[in-house]
């Protein structure tokens, strides 16, 4: 490769790292042609951009990027591939969803929301992070649940003096 073609890409690489809040690096690996079909499948079903690169083009582009991703300089060794997400724990969920029937890949690092997240042991803890749609619907459903206590409240008052009434009304008869 030229070295115009580099700089090409790396101006590339740099781009899709500003542009993305979710960057995720994984190792993918010795996985067969089939194992890797199916993985770019999936990553475009669950809508991931998945970009495999050369660890020294990756440096010289984060170097480059307007991000703070130095503390993913240490994930930078054997083969790496970028994955790319609107929300955080997308790609994570990918990647537990793929090893029940794959032994990789493996998550050597994250950027999600300007947290830097390093091994593989945080993988878990990435699915479990909420999108922002997500946290948006939690937060609805805590403003809805008091003013339906509320309107229950009332609903079961009524019902319930709608119902003494009419235990009064026969009475009297």
């Amino acid at each position: 490769m030229r070295k115009e073609e580099k700089n090409q890409l790396v101006d590339s690489i740099t781009e899709q790292l500003n542009e993305n809040k979710t960057i995720y690096l994984a190792d993918t690996a010795d996985l067969n042609a089939e194992s890797t079909s199916d993985l770019r499948r999936l990553c475009f079903k669950k809508n991931v951009k998945l970009v495999v690169v050369k660890n020294t083009l990756l440096k010289r582009a984060m170097e480059k990027s307007e991000k703070n991703l130095d503390e993913l300089y240490d994930a930078l060794k054997g083969p790496t591939s970028l994955m790319f997400a609107e929300a955080g724990n997308t790609p994570a969920k990918l990647i537990k969803e793929f090893r029940k029937t794959n032994k990789k890949p493996f998550l050597k690092g994250a950027y999600v929301e300007e947290v830097t997240y390093l091994g593989d042991d945080k993988l878990e803890f990435l699915v479990n992070i909420k999108s922002k749609n997500e946290l948006i619907a939690d937060v609805i459903a805590l403003l809805q649940s008091p003013a339906k206590n509320v309107i229950s409240g009332l609903q079961s008052g009524g019902q319930t003096l709608t119902g003494v009434l009419k235990t009064l009304s026969e009475k009297v008869d």
